[in-house]
């Protein structure tokens, strides 16, 4: 994969979304809530949109990384380059996701990975710089970002386990889990199936034929019902009993 910067963005932020939505969409950031109103703004001012086709690279893994995006619309998949040509896909950003902010730990200020739109997509870029000088004056902001790193990395150790260690079912399991929203204990959950199911199973070190295989058993099973692009979730404990079930 080249190595290159990541495109310019386009160059105003003007009728695209109004005010509100973009204080929203930097608001929804953890790390930048507590954020005020005039820091929110002039964050904003020196924002940018930026519209990608469906496969176009926003950035390349060890490029400087001069903007951190959050996802206004579409999907962005994160993959790093391990060696011998092959990519390995970290994860799918979607609506309101950030991505870039690991360049934030990195000494040098690049890109640890790489970013792939998996459809049409538009971005909100934020100056990282900026984002840089945020953290050093903000401690709340800062204490929530190495919050955020340290799941992350938590996260991932995790995905690196599973895929040494745990079974396909497992780390389905595992995936299923962590994407379920807050709610009652016995209460159905709806977990959204927005990505390309090749691209899922790319995350979760499986085929696409062994994932289809896998949801079906669940299915059949009465643990999960898939409706189009949306999963509920039926029974989470006997869900989570197949993290130790063998395959």
């Amino acid at each position: 994969m080249p190595t290159a910067t990541a495109p310019s963005p386009s160059s105003s932020t003007e009728p695209l979304l109004r005010p509100r939505r973009l204080v929203e969409l930097v608001r929804g950031v953890p790390w930048l809530q507590g954020l005020g109103d005039p820091a929110v703004a002039q964050l904003l001012d020196a924002a940018r949109v930026q519209r990608l086709g469906s496969r176009e690279w926003l950035f390349h893994q060890e490029a400087p990384a001069q903007w951190l995006y959050i996802v206004i619309s579409g999907v962005v998949r994160l993959v790093r380059a391990v060696g011998d040509g092959q990519q390995a896909t970290i994860r799918c950003v979607e609506r309101g996701g950030p991505l870039g902010e690991l360049s934030m730990v990195s000494g040098e200020g690049r890109y640890l990975y790489s970013a792939e739109t998996l459809r049409r997509t538009q971005l909100l870029a934020l100056p990282a710089a900026r984002c840089r000088e945020l953290l050093d004056a903000e401690p709340a902001c800062r204490a929530e970002f190495m919050s955020r790193m340290a799941l992350e990395l938590t996260e991932r150790l995790e995905d690196l386990a599973r895929s040494t260690q745990a079974d396909a079912m497992a780390r389905l399991v595992s995936y299923l889990l962590r994407q379920l929203p807050p709610g009652r204990a016995g209460e159905p959950r709806v977990v959204r199936l927005t990505i390309p199911k090749r691209w899922l199973a790319a995350q979760l070190a499986m085929t696409p034929e062994t994932l289809s295989r896998l949801l079906a058993r669940l299915r059949e099973a009465g643990v999960i019902e898939v409706e189009r692009h949306r999963l509920v979730v039926r029974d989470e404990r006997e869900l989570r009993a197949y993290l130790f079930a063998d395959d």
